[in-house]
């Protein structure tokens, strides 16, 4: 720009860089949480992981189970746990939308803050920071909601005889979508969890390294170091099933191929 000098520049840069340094803090925390949760160490897995071997094992009796109108019950549960997320990310993307096409509106919040409303633009750049995480959640929602329902078609189809051959290996396809959708699902709530931490830019980058680092610890405390973890871990189904499957009341066997291990 005219008139601007060397020091001036360096003054601007100087402004933004804690904006710049919270901004990658928030991103890398994003999908480093999200790495970590999905591939954990051996020796400590998270409540994800944990959770897949009960997946695995749920489809395995649904195989023995008859009728199967309790495994269609809790089905129908987790999609309208997905289908209500979905419908409450797509509220506040059009809440987002709508603060953000107001200036009057969006510069009396500012003001009521007692932040510095001096630059709209930069208010507006912060609303679209959690605006991202919203929308990505709701397509991790919509995505998770799509997966339980292949999921529900693979277990209908099923057999019915548990000592038909393609029973358990048929079970084990809809327990690895059942496992993808509760993969997208659980991306969609960490999104969640960091657009309501990326509020907190509205206070300053200090505030977004804050509200990052408790979004973190939050995050990190629930799927490793919970109570609900440590109820998982009093019992757990063991990570490869039975090579034979029990055919009923008479007791015999019937052979059928490992399952994918999680």
């Amino acid at each position: 720009c005219r008139g601007m000098t060397p020091f001036d520049l360096s003054d601007d840069l100087f402004a933004v860089l804690p904006d710049l340094v919270a901004l990658i803090l928030m991103f890398a925390g994003w999908l480093g949480i999200g790495w970590f949760t999905e591939r954990p160490p051996a020796g400590r897995p998270s409540v994800s992981v944990l959770m897949t071997r009960f997946r695995r094992e749920w489809m395995r009796q649904m195989v023995l189970r008859d009728p199967r109108i309790f495994d269609g019950n809790i089905l129908s549960s987790l999609r309208e746990g997905t289908a209500f997320f979905a419908s409450a990310c797509m509220i506040a993307t059009g809440g987002l939308l709508a603060l953000i096409g107001n200036g009057e509106r969006l510069r009396g919040i500012v003001a009521g803050l007692e932040l510095n409303p001096s630059e709209q633009s930069a208010w507006e750049l912060r609303l679209l920071v959690t605006m991202f995480f919203v929308v990505n959640a709701f397509l991790k929602f919509v995505w998770a909601h799509r997966l339980f329902g292949y999921c529900a078609v693979m277990m209908a189809s099923v057999p019915n005889d548990p000592r038909d051959p393609a029973a358990l290996p048929r079970a084990m396809q809809a327990a690895d979508l059942n496992i993808t959708a509760a993969r997208s699902f659980n991306a969609g709530l960490r999104s969640v969890y960091f657009a309501l931490g990326s509020l907190g830019w509205l206070g300053g980058p200090w505030v977004l390294m804050a509200g990052t680092l408790i979004v973190l610890w939050v995050t990190w405390r629930r799927e490793f170091n919970s109570t609900s973890r440590r109820v998982i871990l009093r019992s757990l189904p063991p990570p490869a099933l039975p090579a034979a499957v029990p055919s009923g009341p008479g007791g015999s066997t019937g052979s059928a191929p490992p399952p994918p291990q999680p």
